[in-house]
């Protein structure tokens, strides 16, 4: 049954507060936006503040009635959270903190979490802003973290509130993205270059990986790219799952034309350093004021491997496509050249991922201890700025973690919310710094229920992959550091005698999987030896072992408290409090309410009931 609030049933909330009484918030411009649904009804402003911890949203919908937003999981709306809103025909408001319940009944929570900041209504647009905290104490609240979060939004023409499938909506979006193009300074001087494909005919195939070798802008002396974003052939959107630039050695002997990057002809997988990327769900991405990638020295490539990955789900036929990626460029010089280390698990040929899985981890282990003489000089420090995820379908979280001289410093970058129609460039929240001697470990969580087979590491979007690039500076030769178990050791503890690593991926076919032999692959994987293998841009290769360290998970922040709220067991000596009655808080809240406020409502209503005896 969907809830359905008439006007009479808010008369609670809105006889005391009339419209014009509502205190506004604050009206500074909101840094981030994004529309929530595909024919751009719902559009979403939002801001934040990470040392308070608390956020605000404004949602403005092209409808005259209510309007909710709240956040939801990648399974169920069932326990989503969701804010409710809307002005009724006389002109007073109504808001609410809720929750839903079931596919399309609604409660409200117990504690008002939401602080309601301003909420209007046109001829075309409802528009509701309020803050929230990043994590209340209301157990019906749901956490704004570090990671992907997908938001719920709905509306409705009238103010009865119902949820309906063709009004309800939800979308990914990673809201604590610490810097904004605005936030940036952009050069007096720049030019524009595309590296793009030519007129290339998608084949019917599930995935093909095509690359094409191209130049980079020729200059005479020293420039930036400052900034880069995807080039997508319109209607291709959605077949083009991400784009990836590799620089080349300049002594290389490169292909001409086009073909499949892994292929017959190896010369296609040349150059293997990646400098700049874009998936699917990604936006224009601008590097920080003081770095810039260098182009134009004798250090710099002059070349580039561009790297188009089509998803044909679909199988259509008769697609051409010309997609690639757009540089900006300056001659005005930033303070550092920026460089990007590949982390992650080596992706074939071992990397094994069982069906059935509910939850099955891979590790990838990073040692630095041999960078500097790759480098043939020493490195300074890594300052790692901003990091981008991938992995395929069945990838659910990632994370990599720093360790020094044993211990654990930090988790540098993670996403225990991943999702795959959503990777793209993102800021660490502090800047991290990488000493040589350093390690580095990436942990991909993945789940197969839906697999009846072995998901082996590869190109095709139904592989696997576990990867994460690091945007750091000042720029190095070392282009990845990747780990991987020894696959000979892992089917020994699961039972099987390989004499080698091919026998030993045939021998993972035999094994039964099951929940007990799914964990202890898992176990073996993470106890075997790592074999760590570290590439230069110029190709050369070193390789060392390791063992993957323990990783310690970070702690649950502190939650805030607010009237009604239910604190969770494990955060009784863990949450802050906020004023009962803060400066500006807008009166429909009832946490907010003096006593003689709620007495006043308390006598009207119970007036109204008098006057309509018939109706109890």
């Amino acid at each position: 049954m969907a809830t359905a609030f008439s006007p009479r049933l808010f008369m609670f909330l809105v006889l005391a507060t009339p419209a014009f009484s509502v205190t506004p918030g604050p009206t500074a411009p909101l840094r981030f936006s994004r529309f929530l649904d595909p024919s751009n009804v719902m559009y979403l402003r939002w801001d934040f503040d990470i040392k308070t911890e608390i956020i605000t949203f404004e949602l403005q919908v092209r409808t005259a009635g209510w309007v909710g937003l709240g956040i939801t999981n990648r399974y169920t709306n069932v326990g989503a959270d969701l804010v409710i809103g809307g002005i009724l025909p006389d002109g007073n408001i109504y808001f609410s903190d809720q929750h839903v319940l079931d596919d399309d009944t609604l409660e409200e929570d117990g504690s008002q979490d939401a602080k309601l900041l301003s909420l209007t209504q046109d001829a075309v647009y409802t528009t509701m802003r309020f803050s929230r905290p990043f994590r209340s104490c209301d157990l019906h609240d749901q956490d704004i973290t570090d990671d992907t979060v997908r938001i719920l939004a709905a509306y409705g023409l009238n103010d009865i509130v119902q949820l309906e499938r063709d009004k309800t909506f939800v979308k990914s979006i990673f809201l604590l993205q610490m810097i904004h193009l605005d936030d940036l300074k952009a050069p007096e001087i720049s030019y524009i270059y595309d590296l793009e494909i030519t007129d290339f005919l998608i084949p019917e195939d599930d995935t093909t990986y095509v690359c094409t070798f191209l130049p980079l802008p020729i200059v005479n002396k020293k420039h930036h790219i400052y900034k880069f974003e995807g080039k997508l052939t319109p209607r291709n959107e959605t077949m083009v799952h991400h784009i990836l630039v590799y620089a080349c050695g300049n002594a290389s002997s490169l292909p001409t034309g086009m073909s499949d990057c892994y292929g017959g002809d190896p010369a296609f997988s040349l150059c293997s350093q990646v400098i700049i990327g874009w998936a699917v769900g990604g936006n224009i991405y601008q590097l920080p004021d003081e770095v810039g990638y260098s182009l134009g020295t004798p250090l710099d490539p002059q070349w580039i491997r561009l790297e188009v990955h089509y998803s044909n789900f679909n199988g259509l036929t008769g697609v051409y496509d010309s997609s690639g990626i757009r540089l900006y460029y300056t001659p005005e010089l930033r303070r550092y050249d920026v460089g990007v280390l590949q982390l992650g698990f080596f992706t074939f040929p071992i990397h094994f991922i069982p069906p059935g899985a509910q939850s099955f981890s891979s590790f990838g282990l990073c040692k630095t201890g041999q960078f500097e003489e790759m480098n043939g000089q020493p490195i300074p420090d890594l300052q790692v700025q901003s990091y981008m995820l991938h992995t395929h379908l069945s990838g659910r979280r990632l994370k990599a973690v720093q360790y020094r001289n044993g211990s654990q410093l930090r988790i540098i970058c993670k996403d225990d919310a991943y999702d795959f129609n959503l990777q793209e460039v993102r800021d660490v929240r502090e800047e991290t710094v990488i000493k040589m001697g350093d390690e580095l470990l990436v942990e991909c969580d993945y789940q197969t229920l839906d697999r009846t087979t072995l998901t082996f590491g590869g190109p095709s979007t139904m592989n696997e992959m576990c990867l994460i690039f690091l945007f750091y500076y000042p720029r190095n030769n070392i282009s990845s550091c990747m780990g991987m178990p020894n696959i000979v050791d892992v089917v020994r503890e699961l039972g099987q005698e390989a004499s080698d690593t091919m026998e030993a991926m045939v021998l993972l076919n035999d094994i039964e999987w099951n929940n007990e032999s799914i964990q202890k692959a898992e176990e073996a994987c993470r106890d075997s030896e790592q074999l760590v293998i570290i590439k230069s841009v110029d190709e050369v290769v070193r390789n060392e072992t390791g063992r993957i360290p323990t990783i310690t998970p970070t702690p649950r922040g502190s939650c805030l408290e607010s009237s009604g709220g239910k604190v969770e067991s494990e955060d009784k000596l863990s949450f802050r409090t906020i004023s009962r009655a803060p400066s500006g808080s807008s009166p429909l809240s009832p946490s907010y309410q003096s006593l003689s406020s709620i007495l006043l409502v308390i006598m009207i209503l119970f007036g109204i009931l008098s006057a309509f005896p018939g109706e109890i």
